[in-house]
């Protein structure tokens, strides 16, 4: 018997059902990162595994217990699934050791003693033991959402569910908690991951589950769904993400908008500072020089789309122009115009950069 089988939930609303019909089977010490676009009941689906959110109609059993069965001893059911919240959900009034303590005093009987050494174990495996005496307004983002992860370990679950566990965080502290997530992955305890992170969606996980439109679309190993989607939607969601793509339609496009949408992206390719930075150069130049032909040309409205690639953390970068508006206003271009205009970012990118390598930057431009 699988650990969590899912049959046929639904979750409405009165305005929207972010659940249809979704089903799915989770075996125990599988860590499964669940991805897809927003809004498409990600969350809905995690929280509804532990009855936080009420089903509208189907089956959730977990170790052969149904969840939406009315006679079930909810509270019992929820000892065997720790929950971790995008928003830390600490008592900021208690200390970060007492944190951990509560729960297992309440509900598993343990002694304060036996909480408490528990406790600094726990925070000992998320790099936290000297923390313990700290009140959470002392943490950084990152140390919050460690002490999340050890006080969701606290009752000692067979079932760890996260809910978006990075979203709040700056990178570095993103690398933080992933790495504490892939350590307890490593010990074979059972995770559902809702996620934003493909790179720990493909590395750490043994399935990845793609829910759209309040439904598990795609199921399978990571292989198979970052390399060979059999499903369209699933392919067009992960080119979506391993890409950035930005449309200039004026001389004076929204640059501040455009940069944090990069950034967006450069994070979560896992870039290097270094990496990020020759992004943004690249996507700067390319600007300046097509903004600077279209004034040339008398065009207002450039129509510029650009489709920029990069390698895991930024070691060879595809930038794909669009500018055919742009080159038709001067008639048919040749090869060599075309030519020249990819040349000119390239040597513009460098004067502005010594340290990176013109080969490894491609630069295809659409006439």
């Amino acid at each position: 018997m699988s650990l969590i089988e899912v049959k046929h939930l639904r979750k409405e609303y009165p305005n929207v059902t972010p659940l249809k019909d979704v089903n799915a089977m989770v075996e125990e010490g599988e860590v499964i990162s669940i991805i897809g676009p927003s809004g498409t009941g990600k969350s809905t689906f995690i929280r509804c595994l532990n009855r936080l959110e009420t089903p509208t109609s189907g089956q959730i059993l977990v170790d052969g217990t149904d969840m939406c069965d009315p006679a079930t001893d909810l509270p019992k059911m929820r000892q065997k699934m720790g929950m971790v919240f995008q928003n830390y959900a600490l008592f900021n009034h208690k200390l970060v050791v007492e944190n951990l303590m509560m729960a297992p005093m309440d509900l598993l009987g343990l002694s304060k003693r036996e909480a408490y050494d528990q406790a600094l174990e726990l925070l000992e495996t998320v790099g936290l033991r000297d923390k313990a005496l700290s009140w959470p307004s002392e943490l950084s983002g990152g140390q919050r959402q460690r002490v999340a992860i050890a006080r969701g370990l606290a009752m000692q679950p067979k079932i760890l569910l996260f809910d978006e566990p990075t979203s709040a965080l700056d990178p570095q502290m993103v690398s933080e908690v992933l790495s504490v997530i892939t350590g307890l992955a490593e010990r074979g305890l059972t995770m559902l991951v809702v996620t934003h992170e493909m790179r720990f969606a493909r590395d750490a996980s043994s399935r990845v589950f793609y829910m759209d439109r309040g439904e598990l679309w795609e199921a399978g190993p990571p292989e198979q769904i970052f390399e060979h989607p059999q499903r369209p939607e699933t392919h067009d969601f992960i080119f979506r993400v391993r890409s950035w793509k930005c449309d200039v339609t004026s001389l004076t496009p929204d640059l501040p908008a455009m940069e944090a949408s990069l950034m967006a992206y450069c994070h979560r390719q896992f870039m290097s500072s270094h990496a990020a930075n020759s992004c943004h150069l690249l996507i700067e130049e390319a600007g300046i020089q097509l903004v600077s032909l279209a004034r040339k040309r008398g065009i207002t409205n450039p129509d510029i789309h650009m489709a920029l690639s990069a390698g895991e953390g930024g070691v060879d970068m595809e930038l794909v122009l669009d500018c055919r508006t742009i080159l038709l206003a001067g008639g048919a271009p040749t090869e060599e115009e075309v030519d020249q205009l990819s040349r000119s970012i390239i040597e513009g990118l460098c004067d502005h950069w010594e340290r990176i390598e013109p080969g490894l930057v491609r630069i295809f431009i659409r006439r």
